[in-house]
């Protein structure tokens, strides 16, 4: 298979899910930020696999893709469901520039993979735990509304994620490395607002991964 055969699949795949979550919005069956989640989690997994079968060079390129077509989006209202959000917020234009910046920091795969997924699957996770069990329990952060229930459970997955990634990937095991990255994340995740912890917390995830 050919280097554009796989770019064109990526995009293809990052489309479809763009599509139905439009689709699925639109028909307003679920919490408005069930859709941004829904893209977060789905798009931002795969994504986080994309060193596997793409080059540096070429996720460096489908970031800035992304880049361009996350501002189209925004200014032409194309995927209004994405944008859906009360707040002010750069989330996605972060997770674009996450998606080529975490290139620079890091060439291993397993530490681009787990480094992203911190941001996908923990951060995107803990938000919807938070939005369903944080009502009683939540805090302010430099203004952001967090949660104990949210804050808890990113922990806990992002705990989940650098163990088990430090096994797939056969390196030698360090707990104490493992705990240290999952508290920075945390604590990230916790200061950060805008929507800047999509950039945030993958960089200092793999800025620890990699030079510790």
């Amino acid at each position: 298979m050919t280097s554009m055969f796989y770019i064109t699949i990526s995009l293809l795949v990052i489309a479809i899910v763009l599509v139905i979550n439009e689709l699925w919005w639109r028909n307003k069956a679920s919490h408005a930020e069930h859709h941004r989640k829904f893209v977060h989690i789905t798009v931002g997994t795969f994504v986080a696999f994309w060193p596997y079968y793409l080059s540096w060079t070429e996720i460096r390129l489908l970031s800035l893709v992304l880049l361009v077509a996350i501002a189209a989006s925004k200014t032409l209202k194309i995927f209004a469901s994405i944008h859906a959000v009360d707040r002010a917020t750069v989330g996605e234009i972060c997770f674009a520039l996450a998606v080529g910046g975490l290139t620079f920091v890091t060439r291993s795969d397993w530490i681009y993979t787990a480094s992203l997924l911190q941001m996908s699957l923990a951060d995107g996770l803990a938000a919807i735990v938070g939005i369903h069990f944080g009502r009683n329990n939540g805090y302010k952060v430099l203004g952001a509304q967090k949660s104990v229930a949210g804050t808890l459970s990113f922990f806990i997955i992002s705990l989940s994620i650098l163990i088990i990634a430090r096994l797939v990937s056969g390196t030698v095991f360090e707990l104490w490395l493992v705990l240290v990255t999952s508290l920075a994340a945390t604590l990230s995740e916790s200061i950060a607002s805008y929507g800047l912890d999509n950039l945030l917390l993958p960089m200092v995830s793999a800025f620890m991964l990699t030079r510790l």
